[in-house]
């Protein structure tokens, strides 16, 4: 019953949450850089903003783990614009959680919904922000979010920048950036579940490259308050695989039984 709970908070959370970065010394400054300067490189770091932003939808699969025996087989696949389909089968049970960026529904039998039911208006808004394909810190200005510098952490015993990334739709994360390679390492973000704010704390590693950009192969993803862990590994990425706008669209309502 636990893995049912955390899978989903992770699968919204994040899967992807899951930007891609890779490994670029970062450039020797006489002066600390400005923000501008920071996400520059780390844009550059990915594979830069050619191959980044040529990528019009995006296949990743792998294996959700919260548990000995408690594993589950995921996969989420993006497309612009603002599209996002996230699958997971557990003990031979499969949930899909879908959005074509403006509504969305859910079939999740260990919740009882065996049908498509629509998803709440929070967890809509969650998808949305997961199905950009590149991340907000690329064309961060177009897309009216706010970048600013909060320091220099540790993480993981790697000195990482700290940016305080401010989405347009007002919601509030902190990236750390490593300060050598300007891969992400962490994210910090607070998501509303069920109607109630939880903070979540998520971790990169193993980056690789696909199709020229790097991407992390290894996230984990923990909960204030709470012991579990939900271990994310990503073992197939395809880029621009073949995506029919149908598999985004909120199914028909299920016929009224006689």
């Amino acid at each position: 019953m636990r893995l049912r709970r955390a899978i989903p908070r992770a699968l919204l959370a994040l899967l992807v949450a899951a930007a891609a970065c890779s490994i670029t010394p970062a450039a020797t400054a006489k002066h600390p850089p400005t923000v501008e300067e920071i996400v520059a490189r780390h844009v550059a770091a990915r594979g830069g903003i050619g191959r980044i932003g040529a990528i019009k939808s995006l296949r990743e699969s792998g294996r959700i783990t919260a548990g000995p025996n408690r594993t589950a087989l995921v996969t989420r696949e993006l497309k612009r614009p603002g599209r996002s389909r996230i699958q997971f089968t557990l003990q031979g049970v499969t949930s899909v959680y879908v959005s074509d960026g403006l509504r969305g529904w859910r079939i999740s039998p260990f919740d009882g919904d065996t049908e498509p039911r629509p998803l709440p208006e929070e967890a809509v808004s969650e998808a949305v922000e997961q199905a950009d394909i590149e991340g907000p810190l690329v064309d961060w200005k177009a897309k009216g979010h706010q970048v600013e510098i909060a320091g220099r952490e540790p993480v993981g015993g790697r000195d990482a920048y700290k940016l305080k990334l401010t989405l347009r739709s007002g919601a509030v994360r902190y990236e750390y950036l490593d300060v050598k390679s300007l891969v992400r390492l962490r994210s910090d973000s607070t998501r509303m579940v069920r109607g109630r704010p939880v903070q979540i704390q998520t971790t990169f590693g193993d980056y690789k490259k696909t199709g020229g950009v790097l991407f992390p192969r290894s996230i984990e993803v923990t909960v204030a308050g709470r012991p579990q862990r939900v271990r994310i590994t990503v073992e197939k990425i395809e880029i621009d695989p073949p995506l029919s706008d149908t598999i985004f669209e909120n199914p028909p309502a299920p016929a009224p039984k006689m």
